[in-house]
């Protein structure tokens, strides 16, 4: 009997963290069909721009709420040039390069491709981090870019056919300075909103600075319409903010993080069925394919079909 009222205690518990991640989740699938539609009515510069602002505006309300500010000092002094390093990754650099692929590439290509950080944070770990490289790494690697060549040529392996090879690297690309922004992120502790800010803050003059030479190339800011801009609060507010802060809370609520650590598979097909019913695109086998071995491969690399398998404890 205790034991089964211990069960009926930690149910409330279980379920709001449950609710938090589905939540997380549900924004992340909506995130690459924002892209997409936001891309039709501003540049990529303008978009990240925008949504950075709009974060960093949202976390200082977060931090504010959280009675924090007297934290961003003291963090900014111990950390300020990893700070400087993380703006540099993450907003300008990463958003920039993932926009201009989603810019060339099908949405539908554009967001699984990007799915692969998982499996390049777990390769980088090896020479950054000294970690030791397992044998299930190397296999997912191999899964997961299996997956990659089957979207980049729409199926035709033989052939090895790109139609947008740029649009292809700079989504690979994303992946790989996605990932050394969370390595460098290791190196800084305190609370997430204050160092989400800070990092934000620290990209706006890098943006500032492209916005400020692309105005001397002849391309001075255009101002976007009211869709571009609804677009671009969505992408600062969802992607960039309240995405974080619901999985942040839900892996802090949990009793166990691997029992709500899987609903992220979730999203890729949700963001899938999003994009062909708000995007219009129509999704190609090739895609579905592609998709399920990089779902695989990063199940593979995290060690979560090891975890299914029966005789196991979970």
């Amino acid at each position: 009997m205790a034991q089964v009222e211990s069960a009926r205690a930690a149910n409330p518990v279980n379920r709001r963290a449950t609710i938090l991640a589905l939540a997380a989740v549900l924004c992340w699938s909506t995130v690459a069909s924002a892209f997409k539609l936001s891309l039709q009515y501003l540049t990529p510069l303008q978009l990240v721009s925008i949504a950075s602002v709009v974060s960093a505006l949202f976390m200082l309300g977060v931090i504010a709420w959280q009675r924090r500010l007297g934290e961003l000092t003291k963090s900014w002094q111990s950390s300020r040039w990893w700070f400087i390093a993380l703006g540099f990754c993450n907003p300008f650099l990463y958003y920039l390069v993932l926009f201009h692929a989603y810019e060339l590439l099908p949405a539908q290509q554009a967001q699984p491709l990007n799915y692969t950080w998982g499996v390049v944070l777990a390769l980088l770990s090896v020479p950054l981090l000294k970690q030791k490289l397992r044998r299930r790494d190397l296999l997912a690697g191999l899964v997961c870019y299996t997956g990659v060549l089957v979207i980049a040529t729409k199926g035709n392996l033989l052939a090895l056919q790109f139609d947008q090879p740029m649009g292809v690297a700079l989504a690979l690309l994303s992946t790989l300075i996605w990932s050394c922004y969370w390595l460098l992120n290791t190196r800084i502790g305190g609370n997430a909103a204050v160092n989400l800010f800070l990092t934000f803050c620290c990209g706006l003059p890098w943006l500032a600075a492209a916005l400020y030479w692309q105005s001397l190339s002849g391309d001075g800011w255009q101002w976007p319409p009211i869709q571009g801009w609804i677009g671009a609060i969505y992408v600062g507010l969802f992607e960039m903010g309240i995405a974080f802060l619901l999985w942040q809370a839900a892996m802090l609520t949990c009793e166990n993080t691997a029992r709500i650590s899987n609903f992220i598979y979730l999203s890729p097909p949700l963001s899938l069925l999003l994009i062909a019913l708000l995007v219009g695109e129509q999704i190609h086998i090739a895609t579905i394919a592609g998709l399920g071995l990089i779902l695989l491969g990063v199940a593979i690399q995290q060690g979560v079909l090891r975890r299914w398998l029966p005789g196991r404890a979970t």
